[in-house]
């Protein structure tokens, strides 16, 4: 499970789902990724397809994530339900915020997770329940002003298994353009106060990243962290064919 693997030494390298497919989430889950990130906050799945490629996940025995569109209970419950070990939660703000998460994603007496396992129910059987708790990953980002400025309590809440560093609106809300802005002390120091605070707190920090940037993230101590996103590596794996095979038939041409 994801808290299993947070808990080994070393980084957990995972992939981000936009496309809406479950034949290519399997396909990106069957690469040897440790967990599989199905983003229905900016991706374009609906919850049925979600369902689908959580399967596909499981199916390619890689831990399903869901990052959730809000900090909604219902949409929560439903995403742990069809069988999400992880859930990462948006623009979480506070300690409040975070605990509201945390109700929403265990059930009691640690909180308010309404029963009824449907589908991870028929993957894990009825001892489901009995472990759920133990095994649900609650994950929320930091990726405001506020966010950073409370980040200490917000990774200090019980319940909490991680903090995700979402980089861009993070550096949005520092003034500083949409992306990686390494090198700018702002969003340096922000990382740096995020790591501080999940070690103090004896947990993992996440942060979604790239093939370019990925090592860096995990020297600099960061232990979840994401390293491809399926949008990006289907253009950038088109676009390195086309460029081949055009590049080929103008030596061609050229000799001709």
């Amino acid at each position: 499970m994801l808290k299993d693997i947070l808990s080994k030494e070393g980084a957990a390298l995972g992939a981000w789902c936009m496309i809406p497919d479950a034949l290519a989430a399997e396909a990106i889950a069957k690469q040897g990724f440790d967990w599989l990130c199905i983003d229905m906050q900016h991706g374009c799945m609906g919850y049925e397809t979600a369902v689908a490629m959580i399967r596909a996940a499981d199916l390619a025995q890689v831990a399903p994530v869901v990052r959730v569109p809000w900090n909604e209970p219902g949409v929560i419950g439903r995403v742990l339900d069809a069988g999400a070990l992880g859930i990462i939660v948006p623009m979480i703000e506070t300690a409040q915020d975070a605990a509201d998460a945390v109700q929403a994603a265990l059930y009691p007496p640690l909180g308010r997770r309404s029963f009824g396992p449907v589908r991870v129910g028929l993957r894990d059987g009825p001892g489901y329940f009995a472990s759920a708790n133990e095994r649900v990953a609650v994950i929320p980002m930091i990726e405001t002003r506020e966010a950073l400025e409370n980040v200490e309590e917000i990774v200090a809440v019980p319940g909490v298994a991680a903090a995700f560093v979402g980089p861009f609106d993070l550096s949005v809300a520092l003034g500083l353009p949409p992306r990686d802005n390494d090198g700018e002390p702002a969003f340096d120091n922000a990382l740096a106060r995020v790591l501080a605070a999940c070690e103090s707190a004896g947990k993992p920090a996440a942060i979604l990243s790239n093939g370019a940037l990925g090592a860096r993230r995990v020297t600099q101590g960061f232990s979840m962290v994401s390293v491809s996103t399926d949008i990006a590596a289907l253009g950038a794996a088109c676009a390195g064919e086309l460029g081949r095979v055009r590049g080929e038939l103008a030596e061609e041409r050229s000799v001709a």
